[in-house]
């Protein structure tokens, strides 16, 4: 090992097209006559995820998602402060470059380690990616966050236009290194249900792109009508590509506004309002870090919920004996994902007919979507529940 690397902490953000954090330590690491190579790591650091550590659907996810990421990453499992200290110090290393979190968790993480590597002289630099704006960028005029998303959305739109996304870095040199490589452990172990989530997806950037493409396409215009019929592919699928990072959130933007610049914004509409309601999900949990786990609405703290653990058996399995539960339950099962509609229908189910608590839902769908996301779970369970 001659020349000491710039590390790139990588984390919800496996792509290499709009990664500020990617684009600037790739910069980093070419400038100068001599330059520096880059060191990519993902850590899987379950402890500090809280309540919230990855699902087995996710996992397997990440697992794919890495595979296809045409990028060499060094993987790494335990304390992410302790593995980057080691990485630092077997290295050479003086520069560390992340995208931003903005779960609770991972929000102290990074302050917590940010402000350790700087008080021993290691540069931190940290970028924007996983929303279109900073999730405490759009407040009302006092400074306090919204509770409404209709106002949320109309103040949003006011804000700007979200910056446009940025090109895959045209050079990008590895650090050539024999460091050990940890076994992530995100396949499950035992019997193998994974087959069916392999033959409903295909992982990686390359992918997404196509997908998206193919949504502006086919079936943009056609969304507002199209979405809620759930027998029919009228969304775009990408929410799976969003929760694990390959791609942007501003490539999706820059793509479905891009499409509709002759003067048919009014039909891109309600998909660009699904955009607003991740931000406004992301607003809502840095302002509310409880959110997972503690009703918004306080009387809800107080009300009976059953504890009928059949019934909750027999959602999970898809076995109520209402055909558009089941199924939508058993799709959950077979592919690890759910068409919006059927999310709301499964999850009225759940905490209106069957009255049980709206966390067992969350916690069942953290557990078995591929595109489990904190922010947009815990805000989803919430407004279903009431």
């Amino acid at each position: 090992m001659n020349r000491a690397p710039v590390i790139l902490w990588l984390r919800e953000d496996l792509r290499l097209a709009d990664n500020p954090a990617l684009t600037t330590a790739a910069a980093a690491a070419t400038a100068g006559d001599a330059g520096r190579p880059l060191l990519a790591v993902f850590i899987r650091d379950d402890a500090a995820a809280g309540n919230w550590p990855m699902g087995a659907a996710a996992r397997w996810w990440l697992h794919v998602t890495l595979e296809a990421l045409d990028l060499p990453v060094l993987r790494r499992r335990g304390d992410a402060g302790a593995v980057l200290d080691a990485l630092l110090k077997d290295t050479g290393a003086t520069r560390v470059f992340w995208n931003r979190r903005y779960t609770p968790c991972g929000m102290a993480q990074d302050r917590r380690i940010e402000a350790d590597l700087e008080a021993r002289g290691i540069a931190v630099e940290t970028f924007a990616a996983r929303t279109l704006f900073e999730p405490d960028a759009v407040t009302r005029e006092e400074g306090a966050p919204y509770k409404v998303f209709t106002p949320y959305a109309r103040a949003w739109m006011r804000h700007g236009t979200p910056r446009s996304p940025l090109p895959r870095p045209p050079r990008i040199e590895a650090f050539t290194h024999d460091l050990p490589q940890d076994d992530l452990d995100l396949l499950p172990r035992g019997v193998d249900w994974t087959p069916p989530l392999a033959r409903s997806w295909e992982p990686g950037e390359a992918a997404a792109e196509r997908l998206l493409q193919a949504f502006v396409e086919d079936a943009l215009l056609a969304y507002d009508e199209d979405r809620d019929h759930m027998a029919e592919v009228g969304t775009s699928r990408l929410s799976p590509y969003l929760a694990m990072g390959s791609m942007s959130p501003h490539r999706i933007f820059e793509a479905v506004t891009g499409a509709v610049a002759d003067g048919t914004w009014p039909r891109a509409w309600p998909y660009v309002r699904q955009l607003i309601w991740r931000e406004f999900a992301y607003h809502t949990l840095v302002h509310h870090p409880h959110l997972p786990d503690e009703p918004l609405r306080p009387e809800f703290a107080r009300y009976p919920w059953s504890n009928d653990e059949a019934a909750l058996r027999a959602w999970q399995r898809g076995r109520t004996g209402y055909p558009i539960v089941d199924a939508g339950m058993r799709e959950l099962w077979s592919s690890g994902w759910m068409h919006n509609r059927v999310r709301l229908i499964t999850g009225s189910f759940l905490t209106k007919d069957l009255r049980i608590d709206w966390r067992a839902g969350e916690a069942w769908f953290w557990d078995t979507l591929i595109d489990a996301d904190l922010a947009n779970n815990a805000l989803g369970w919430q407004w279903v529940a009431g």
